[in-house]
């Protein structure tokens, strides 16, 4: 039986009503990089992709798709097996809908309705529950950052590593600057890659060799 390997990758959604729904942007395009890079490499690899994906899925892996956080984590704690290494890069909601005030809630939200406020809350997290699951795993999580300072950042990747309990952080986006950081667990210090496909290739050496 080969290695496993899981990447989750895409938009999760939270819904507002039966046809609307709060969810993030992400293509699903590293998913599918990381996914063939690690295949290549004679992984089993699972890739959990979110149904909102728009880049091409994956060849030649198993693909299941995901809706919601709640959906994911199903999928997760599913698995035939442990896996020996799980890349954490799908783009899941941080809010869910708690209230809708304004208008009388049915299947539908009435458009004529002249105002209605949405309270959300915080949805649950998958990341922070991985290493009770999987407990000898390599555990690698995301964090996408548009606001402050590269140091901002790299501070919000080594508190993901604190609280998480995970080998890695992949930081990327405005705030942190062009490519991508890994920010490695204890003294392991931050690795950069370029693009897309420099970084699938680091973290596959670094992670599942």
């Amino acid at each position: 039986m080969g290695r496993l390997a899981v990447i989750t990758c895409g938009p999760a959604h939270a819904p507002i009503d039966s046809v609307r729904r709060i969810t993030n942007f992400a293509t699903g395009e590293i998913g599918t990089i990381l996914s063939q890079e690690l295949a290549a490499r004679g992984f089993e690899v699972v890739c959990f992709r979110g149904e909102g994906s728009t880049a091409s899925a994956p060849e030649g892996v198993e693909v299941r798709g995901f809706s919601t956080n709640e959906s994911l984590a199903h999928g997760i704690r599913e698995l035939h097996r442990a896996p020996d290494v799980i890349f954490q890069a799908a783009a899941l909601c941080d809010f869910e809908v708690a209230d809708i005030s304004g208008v009388e809630i049915k299947n539908k939200l009435t458009s004529r309705s002249d105002q209605l406020v949405l309270t959300l809350r915080p949805a649950p997290k998958i990341l922070p529950t991985l290493r009770g699951l999987f407990p000898t795993a390599k555990i690698v999580g995301w964090k996408y950052e548009l606001d402050g300072s590269q140091t901002d950042a790299l501070a919000c990747a080594y508190r993901q590593l604190a609280e998480c309990r995970t080998d890695a952080c992949v930081v990327n986006g405005s705030a942190y600057g062009e490519g991508f950081g890994i920010v490695l667990a204890g003294t392991g210090g931050i690795v950069h890659s370029s693009d897309k496909k420099s970084l699938a290739r680091t973290l596959a050496d670094r992670f599942a060799e």
